[in-house]
């Protein structure tokens, strides 16, 4: 997703992280006495700093940058030294995700309302079913795919996996995932809910390959759920909501076709 807001406004990887400068949308690389800063400016910075300071508590979830100063419109955070992408980065991913989807949360939703350009209601619920339905009814709304959604919504109880809530990054696709030279896998631009752990293996899905290297390394800390290959369209359905929201007709074409597989 690349979206022109603070929430979303990191460049892709073939930018140049090598000296201080606009590096892509509203971001900029700097320096401030001798410490390379990335200065992001738009809405929803405030969530976007809150979402990186409590992904930054959780025991060995991924890595994120540091939070150095956060504005209604202003966003500057500690830069990530990266390097190509390798096996290890993969590893690293799988590993550090699983721990983060074990981190329990007390509800459903909440957190963030911002999934990049897009508003979302951060209202709390106490079980998925209800959680997912309000957000997949509203997003549908304002792209006028009411139609094709409330019946997925309908089934809801016989589709989503059972299972408390976890803490989620909530917009995980690969633009938003940056190759240490550490050798770690870094996080930015995060839509904190609660949410099930599925959906982030899904958005990682929508805009690329998920490696088996990436998969194996995440079922051997956090066991994936019996049938989630099956579920991965159907938590694919919010972000390409977002984006019929956002973009229009080619994403609207592509959500009709996706919940068409769980009417």
């Amino acid at each position: 997703m690349r979206r022109p807001t603070c929430a979303a406004a990191w460049p892709p990887h073939s930018a140049r992280w090598d000296r201080p400068g606009p590096i892509g949308g509203t971001v900029w690389l700097v320096e401030v006495g001798g410490r390379r800063l990335v200065a992001k400016v738009g809405p929803g910075c405030l969530d976007e700093a809150a979402g990186l300071r409590l992904l930054g508590t959780a025991p060995g979830a991924p890595p994120v940058p540091d939070v150095v100063l956060a504005k209604d419109d202003l966003l500057v955070t500690t830069a990530v030294d990266q390097s190509p992408r390798a096996a290890r980065h993969d590893e690293s991913l799988g590993q550090s995700l699983a721990r983060l989807h074990g981190v329990a949360t007390a509800h459903w939703g909440g957190g963030s309302s911002w999934i990049g350009a897009c508003t979302v209601n951060p209202v709390v619920m106490a079980d998925g079913v209800a959680f997912y339905g309000s957000r997949l009814l509203d997003l549908a709304a304002r792209c006028d795919l009411e139609h094709v959604v409330r019946p997925v919504v309908a089934r809801l109880g016989e589709l989503l996996p059972p299972g408390r809530p976890a803490l989620v990054h909530g917009d995980l696709w690969w633009g938003n995932v940056l190759f240490g030279t550490d050798g770690r896998a870094w996080l930015i631009d995060p839509s904190v809910h609660g949410g099930h752990p599925e959906e982030d293996l899904a958005m990682l899905a929508l805009f690329g390959t998920v490696p088996d290297r990436l998969l194996q390394a995440y079922d051997e800390v956090h066991p994936l759920q019996a049938g989630w290959r099956e579920r991965v369209g159907l938590f694919q359905l919010v972000p390409l909501l977002v984006h019929a929201v956002l973009f229009g007709d080619s994403y609207r074409s592509r959500a009709e076709e996706v919940a068409g597989r769980y009417i």
